[in-house]
């Protein structure tokens, strides 16, 4: 006996005491909670008490038969599997009732093993479906819009956008210097759109190069290039009814644009090889690290694709511009990195941290906490530990490099850096700065003119 089976309920429904006694002892053995009905109505006055998973009914019964009993289930609990029996010269009749929803039927006579792979395969769909929930709970709770860490206030605008534009079938174009979570911000569009259940397919233009661009995006058919050896489903076929993501658009070849425009356009694609048009309904949302606009005056991108992309654009500042975000930041990553001990950073540290440029936008942070976490050995993470570029940003290459330099030229370079540094460390305070230099404000002043740093 399998104790799982226990849980599972099953109804077996059939005038003929002999069918349902016989299939009834034969789940009871299997370890089946089984209750046995002579007709449909009893069926129905015990659903709401017993609330079976799976019914198992004979289409042939006087008075209610398995085809009505099959649509008032379907109307009160339409997640209830109905198996469907019937005599072999009835077959007409299952078919019938699988269009209505039956999970499956039975033809009679039958044995025990059939019944049971039926009812593996309904377990094993159930099992799909509940993981596809759990799936699908997770991924709402992962591109939910808290999930875009920063300033509340900021943060509200940008979500604004997204609740403006999610339901739509607008173009969204995402502007945005690497690693500013032009993906992450996609990722929410899609999965709080009414497209959340279609596909969402990822093309990173970067890396297609010119060969196989059509291919990969609009699929081909075999023998329409040398290698071809079977048919090929491009990206957007892929993505029909759902969201296509084309990532760093601007890397697309020039003379490759008009053929993405006139898809984009005609809502249709041909394969390559092919003279047959298919309709494609998808979302379209494309992201780029640079300025497109100065792309087109520069002749390296299409203007006419560029006012196809830039019917909704949202604009990614880097995180130099974002300083409120950046604490929501540290904090959100030492406590993913650092769940296992409690970790602290010091104010200096967090100063340092929120003053630094940051060239590599959130993956550069990302990837420093998680280092530091691993380094704050102490549990504290301080100056300490953070690297030399973040705590001396302006530290001159003079030290390391003096190749075709003269001496005057090297000690000026290093006093610069010096300079810069301490400035750096006090928010351009000028005297606490000369104080750390060891120097008279007035000093300090004239340096700084002399090296034009003001």
């Amino acid at each position: 006996m399998n104790n799982k089976n226990t849980k599972i309920k099953i109804a077996v429904v059939d005038d003929e005491r002999i069918v349902r006694v016989t299939i009834a002892d034969d789940l009871r053995d299997e370890g089946f909670t089984i209750k046995e009905y002579a007709n449909a109505q009893s069926v129905l006055i015990d659903f709401k008490e017993f609330e079976p998973d799976i019914v198992i009914t004979d289409i042939k019964m006087p008075q209610m038969d398995g085809i009505e009993l099959l649509q008032r289930i379907k109307q009160l609990k339409p997640e209830t599997c109905v198996i469907v029996m019937t005599a072999f010269g009835s077959v007409n009749n299952a078919v019938n009732a699988m269009k209505l929803g039956a999970f499956d039927y039975l033809t009679k006579p039958f044995n025990k093993d059939e019944i049971f792979i039926i009812i593996d395969k309904i377990n094993e769909l159930k099992s799909i479906k509940k993981e596809n929930k759990i799936l699908k709970e997770k991924i709402e709770v992962k591109y939910d819009f808290s999930k875009f860490i920063g300033d509340e206030k900021s943060n509200a605008e940008l979500f604004n956008l997204v609740k403006i534009v999610a339901n739509t079938n607008t173009s969204v174009l995402i502007t945005g210097e690497t690693g500013t979570g032009k993906e992450l911000l996609t990722n929410i569009i899609h999965y709080n759109s009414n497209r959340n259940n279609q596909p969402f397919i990822k093309v990173n233009c970067a890396v297609l190069s010119k060969e196989i661009f059509e291919s990969e995006l609009f699929g081909h058919v075999r023998g329409a290039f040398t290698g071809a050896e079977y048919d090929k489903i491009g990206r957007f076929e892929l993505a029909q009814e759902g969201t296509i993501y084309l990532d760093d658009i601007d890397d697309v070849p020039l003379d490759l644009q008009v053929k993405l425009l006139r898809v984009l356009e005609e809502r249709e694609i041909e394969k390559v090889g092919s003279t047959k048009v298919i309709p494609i309904d998808v979302r379209l949302i494309a992201s780029t690290k640079r300025d497109l606009l100065e792309l087109v005056k520069e002749g390296r991108f299409r203007e006419d694709l560029y006012y196809r992309l830039k019917v909704f654009p949202i604009m990614l500042p880097p995180l130099r511009e974002r300083k409120k975000d950046i604490k929501y930041l540290i904090k959100f990553f030492i406590e993913k990195y650092g769940y296992i001990n409690k970790i602290t950073l010091t104010d200096e540290a967090l100063h340092e941290l929120i003053n630094y440029n940051w060239p590599g936008n959130i993956r550069e942070l990302k990837n420093l906490m998680e280092r530091l976490v691993l380094l704050a050995t102490n549990g504290v993470i301080n100056n300490t530990i953070l690297p030399l570029s973040i705590t001396e940003p302006y530290f001159s290459s003079a030290l390391t490099d003096i190749s075709g330099k003269t001496l005057e030229q090297t000690v000026s370079d290093v006093e610069v850096s010096l300079i810069k540094n301490a400035l750096h460390k006090f928010g351009n305070n000028k005297t606490k700065a000369a104080e750390a230099l060891g120097l008279p404000t007035s000093t300090l002043r004239t340096k700084m003119d002399k090296y034009n740093l003001n």
